[in-house]
């Protein structure tokens, strides 16, 4: 259905919601603002939409307190924009998806042909000179095996290859008050000279497996990370990582699930 004259335009979703991005419909001159915004409300519940988004650019951040005005709230923001919106249905509750509410965290466990562990010191670590695994946060849209390989990479430049997923561990105390999933991976290193980041890593090295599970400061979950992956190569288990394609949506995806080995593995 068209826009009626001296109403927004947007955009239709597949929930019966309309999308405005200010990109497209931003006006400098725009005095009738008010006015077009109250009409197209109007227009958008004789419809029965749903939800309504508004896509707002930095430079268009005037709009911003007009919007609040007629009850638009804010979901979420990156850099560039806010998106705003407005729940038009009384009848029932807004279900709405809330919006970047977990933190995606990667470590990773390498071991070396003599039997040492990769380990670094943060330089803003919560426990002053403690050794931790080397990792960091994953990027938007990257896959949790190469988020770990490139951070283990540009921390210690020590590069590798992926063997198994070995634990996850959720917390509700992340930053910018989010949940925070931390996911820990064995990896295999393929060289040993070790090169530190200096911006965030203060020192990094190679430590016997029998000193690190014994080190005053290793945090026990940590310790816990390598004594679940000595399991694992104990009971010949992996927890794989397979790279498959969505039937339906035609879009990448990772499937992980627990693998047992007959024989003796390589992990």
């Amino acid at each position: 259905m068209d826009a009626p004259p001296g109403t927004f335009s947007g955009s239709s979703d597949r929930f019966n919601g309309i999308t405005v991005e200010s990109e497209a419909e931003y006006e400098a001159d725009d005095t009738d603002f008010e006015c077009k915004l109250k009409k197209s409300l109007i227009h958008w519940k004789d419809c029965k939409r749903r939800c309504i988004w508004f896509k707002v650019k930095t430079e268009h951040a005037d709009w911003i307190p007009r919007l609040v005005k007629f009850g638009f709230d804010y979901h979420h923001a990156k850099p560039g924009y806010a998106m705003l919106c407005y729940w038009l249905p009384t009848e029932e509750e807004p279900n709405l998806p809330k919006y970047a509410h977990t933190m995606l965290g990667v470590g990773g466990v390498l071991i070396n042909d003599k039997n040492e562990i990769l380990v670094v010191r943060d330089r803003y670590a919560q426990i002053p000179n403690s050794w931790k695994l080397p990792g960091g946060f994953v990027e938007p849209k990257e896959k949790l095996v190469d988020a770990t390989i490139r951070e283990v990479l540009e921390e210690t430049g020590i590069d590798s290859t992926f063997i198994t997923v070995i634990s996850f561990r959720h917390t509700h105390i992340g930053n910018f008050d989010c949940s925070d999933i931390y996911a820990v991976l064995a990896l295999k290193p393929k060289n040993m000279d070790i090169h530190l980041e200096e911006r965030e890593i203060t020192k990094a090295q190679w430590m016997p497996i029998e000193e690190y599970l014994k080190h005053p400061k290793v945090h026990e979950t940590n310790r816990n990370f390598l004594k679940i992956y000595l399991e694992y190569k104990k009971r010949n288990l992996t927890f794989v990582c397979e790279n498959a394609v969505h039937q339906i949506l035609n879009v990448d995806y990772e499937l992980y699930y627990m693998k047992f080995h007959d024989k003796e593995s390589n992990l």
